[in-house]
């Protein structure tokens, strides 16, 4: 089996991060959401990627590489406009060749892993196998209308008036039997080439198309919010390690890692919280459900519940909560503010008056 992992759109949901990097590069619990996603590829055994990239395709081939770091070999697959996921197989087929795929959306987090639904696709081997999860309202949502024994009958994208509670979250897996269906579909209502649409052809044309249930965490990383929730999800997971130096003067408690060259001075780290590498902390309150990047400075600050990303500066900001602070951003320093969900891009300059 190999894997078609779809990272080519434009995340306009995430800007103003989306305008300076790919969405999926976005780190959440110090590691960037794609790289989240191929760890679960290779939880499946699976070793040969193709990753659909677009106008990001530098910077991302520059962060994964050749996928050897992570036990993987990654084939880049160019695609020059969004046209839809059935274009993104039309694009793999080379790549594809005749193997079963498993196909996952380069920003969707689902940490538990779908090895049980992989299993049951490759003893089974139904022409596609869709995974979906329970939901409080389908509407939202691609929606697979399935029978007793786990057969799906229709898939619908964002019904009015849902018949299923079985929302898609986002991970496919196919026969080769779905190549002459993407061929086939014409564009939807978006004008583009939809797998909804190709998996309803194969299900018209009498082939098997079953739903696995996935009952753990599922999020599509899309807005900033769901950002922030994640990684508070992902570090509740989170082991102590302390690699970097902690001085005596301050004081750790609950899960935290400090990364190789960090430094904490003077400070009260409540997990859980990680410090990246080359990250100072000097005189400030951090945690809990923090994630700091590497080579960030914070002095006098106090943050919880938020994401650093690499080389940014923080200083003089007594609390600051629920906020995505991207990289070598500065925020200048003024006391006793109270900020809640700070949005701050990439390269930026803020100064908080009193």
């Amino acid at each position: 089996m190999k894997a078609l992992v779809l990272s080519g759109g434009s995340g306009t949901r995430l800007r103003p991060f989306s305008y300076s990097m790919p969405k999926q590069l976005i780190p959440i619990a110090g590691r960037p959401v794609l790289e989240h996603v191929l760890d679960d590829i290779r939880g499946l055994g699976v070793r040969e990627v193709g990753i659909v990239v677009g106008t990001w395709s530098p910077e991302i081939e520059r962060a994964i590489g050749d996928g050897s770091r992570l036990g993987l070999r990654v084939t880049y697959i160019r695609q020059e406009r969004p046209l839809g996921l059935a274009h993104c197989v039309r694009l793999g087929r080379p790549f594809l060749g005749d193997d079963d795929f498993v196909m996952y959306l380069g920003d969707n987090m689902l940490p538990d892993g779908v090895a049980d639904i992989a299993a049951s696709f490759r003893a089974e081997r139904p022409a596609a196998q869709v995974v979906v999860q329970r939901v409080a309202d389908p509407r939202a949502f691609g929606v697979a209308e399935v029978e007793p024994d786990g057969t799906v009958r229709r898939l619908v994208e964002k019904p009015r008036h849902p018949r299923s509670d079985l929302a898609l979250v986002g991970v496919y897996f196919f026969t080769p039997a779905v190549h002459a269906a993407a061929e086939a579909v014409t564009p939807g209502a978006r004008g583009e080439l939809e797998i909804t649409d190709a998996i309803q052809l194969l299900i018209d044309r009498g082939a098997t198309v079953r739903a696995g249930v996935y009952g753990g965490y599922w999020k599509d990383t899309g807005r900033i919010e769901d950002v922030l929730e994640c990684n508070r999800h992902l570090l509740g997971g989170l082991r102590t390690e302390i690699a970097g130096e902690v001085d005596p003067l301050s004081s750790l408690s609950g899960p935290v890692v400090v990364a190789p060259g960090a430094r904490v001075v003077r400070s009260r780290i409540v997990g859980p919280v990680i410090v990246g590498p080359g990250t100072l902390v000097e005189d400030s309150r951090i945690g809990p459900d923090v994630s700091l990047g590497a080579g960030c400075v914070l002095r006098g600050t106090g943050l919880s519940g938020s994401i650093v990303m690499d080389e940014a500066s923080i200083s003089g900001i007594d609390r600051l909560q629920d906020s995505l602070i991207g990289r070598a951003a500065v925020i200048a320093p003024r006391r006793d503010e109270i900020r809640h969900r700070l949005v701050i891009g990439d390269h930026t300059r803020v100064e908080i008056a009193a």
